[in-house]
């Protein structure tokens, strides 16, 4: 289940109703794509699902083959916030207390005794990039797995808060399998978006060479600060939902699974496993942060259907009748949302 936001109170001296901070979020989300628009051209879906993730205050999987500037997109993204910044490069032999960090063995000078202390690691931050993910064993990866559910690092026994708030944006070379490890599904799950990095177009490379090659540096002003982002993330959360989207969401993600009554007939030929709950959840609060970075008090079908694919996508597990046939979970799940009975649900 997605945590809820730390419940941070909006500083007592900018006291605004949720109408002033929807209509902040939409002029927020304009000068967040203008700042980060004079570093990275195009991409505009991508940035979009960037901010939707943070605004709703869960993480995002990138997956992009090399140089379409996935990570130099998440560090501008940081610098636009105003938020603490780290990035974990995994490599195979990465280990878990390389992220989590590890206790040492500190003597007092003034007294010669010796304790233990906590040495933090990069993962005590608000925007953790974890670059290429799929570079480190699953016994490394899982050291994440408290971190993006809960919000806190536990070691030698004691719990530690991570700062608020907190996002992981990973990074993904799909196409590179040697010396990789596949994501464990359960870490998978725990990533509210899988957005997918795409070429871009031949006006938008000509203008990435032409900006690259010269000496000019860009600089990036931040917009947001954390307590702001905060407070947006409580406003994502207070936006009303009708009870059909809710049903409509439900019923898409039931749909998913091979063995519900209500899964279609290519769903039990090509998926072995289907999307749970947190999909659910997922594209409700996907949904309604869409419709409020858009300036709207309440979200629609087109929001859910706009967020469906980056949620859904990634939480299939297709099967090899799938794979004989050619047929791939973006595929399976584009074939799902044409199929009407869902909205209907």
């Amino acid at each position: 289940m997605p945590p809820n936001p730390s419940p941070i109170p909006h500083p007592a001296s900018r006291p605004q109703g949720d109408v002033e901070l929807l209509e902040r979020l939409t002029r927020a989300r304009s000068d967040l794509l203008a700042q980060v628009g004079r570093r990275i051209v195009g991409q505009h879906q991508v940035l979009d699902g960037i901010l939707t993730a943070i605004f709703s205050g869960g993480h995002a999987l990138l997956l992009g083959v090399p140089g379409l500037a996935k990570t130099l997109m998440v560090q501008t993204v940081a610098q636009t916030l105003d938020l603490k910044f780290s990035r974990i490069q995994f490599t195979p032999d990465l280990m878990p207390t390389d992220i989590t960090g590890t206790e040492i063995i500190e003597e007092d000078q003034t007294t010669g005794k010796r304790a233990f202390r906590f040495v933090r690691g990069p993962v005590f931050a608000n925007i953790v990039l974890a670059d290429e993910v799929n570079r480190t064993p699953p016994k490394t990866q899982a050291a994440l797995l408290q971190a993006m559910q809960e919000h806190q690092v536990t070691a030698a026994g004691q719990t530690h808060p991570l700062p608020a708030p907190f996002f992981v944006l990973a990074t993904q070379n799909p196409i590179e399998q040697e010396g990789t490890y596949p994501l464990p599904e359960a870490q998978l799950d725990r990533f509210m978006f899988e957005l997918r990095v795409a070429y871009p177009t031949k006006e938008e490379e000509e203008t990435i060479v032409e900006a690259t090659t010269g000496d000019a540096a860009t600089e990036i002003a931040p917009v947001l600060t954390a307590e702001d982002v905060l407070a947006l993330q409580h406003l994502v959360r207070r936006i009303p939902v009708p009870k059909p989207l809710v049903r409509a969401a439900v019923t898409l993600v039931r749909m998913s699974r091979p063995g519900d009554g209500e899964a279609p007939a290519f769903i039990k030929e090509f998926v072995s496993w289907g999307a749970g709950p947190r999909a659910s959840q997922y594209l409700i609060l996907g949904a309604k942060a869409r419709a409020a970075l858009d300036g709207r008090p309440m979200p629609d079908e087109d929001d859910l259907r706009a967020v469906a694919p980056t949620v859904l996508t990634h939480r299939l597990v297709i099967n090899f009748a799938a794979e004989a046939a050619g047929r791939s979970a973006p595929d399976v799940v584009e074939e799902l949302l044409v199929t009407r009975s869902w909205v209907q649900g």
